[in-house]
C-alpha cells in the first residue's frame, strides 16, 4: 500500500477533490452514522482541507480552521476514514499529518477539536486533553477537546 496526502485551501481543490471530499463525508457522517446535519456549514471555504490516500484512492480527510472560525483556537474537524480502509492505523496517520499540517498553516499554537466522545481516548494519544462536559451534537455525544 502506498499512501501520500495532499492539504490545499477550498479554492485549490478540483471540482474532483471536492465532490470525493465531501462524498466521503455525507457517506460517513449522514448516511453510516445515519445522522442528518447540515455539513456545508460556509466554513470549508475559509481553511484548508487534507486529502489522505491510499493506493491513490481517497481514504480520509479533515479540515483545517485557523482561529476565530469555529473557536478561538486553531481547530481540526470533518475527521473521517472511509469504512473500507478502517483498520490500517489510518486515523492516527491522517491526525499527525493535520496536527502538523495546522503547524505548517498557521504556527504552532493550541488545536481545538470537538471530539465524539468514543473516540476521547484515541485523541488522548495524540496530546489531546478533554475540556468541559460531554454534550450531544446531532445526536452523538461529543466532549470539546484542546491540545496545548
Amino acid at each position: 500500500m502506498t499512501f501520500s496526502h495532499s492539504i490545499k485551501s477550498f479554492d485549490e481543490l478540483t471540482n474532483h477533490e471536492l465532490y470525493d471530499m465531501l462524498r466521503l463525508r455525507c457517506d460517513v457522517f449522514v448516511v453510516e452514522q445515519n445522522c442528518p446535519y447540515l455539513d456545508l456549514d460556509n466554513k470549508d471555504q475559509q481553511g484548508f482541507h487534507l486529502l489522505y490516500y491510499v493506493d491513490n484512492k481517497l481514504a480520509g480527510v479533515t479540515r483545517l480552521l485557523p482561529s476565530g472560525v469555529s473557536y478561538n483556537e486553531i481547530s481540526i474537524g470533518r475527521v473521517v476514514i472511509a469504512r473500507t480502509h478502517r483498520g490500517l492505523g489510518l486515523g492516527k496517520k491522517l491526525m499527525e499529518a493535520s496536527i502538523a499540517g495546522c503547524e505548517e498553516k498557521f504556527g504552532k499554537a493550541p488545536i481545538k477539536i470537538s471530539a465524539q466522545y468514543h473516540l476521547s481516548k484515541f485523541y488522548q494519544s495524540l496530546g489531546f486533553a478533554e475540556q468541559g462536559e460531554v454534550y450531544d451534537e446531532d445526536g452523538i455525544p461529543h466532549i470539546q477537546m484542546l491540545r496545548a
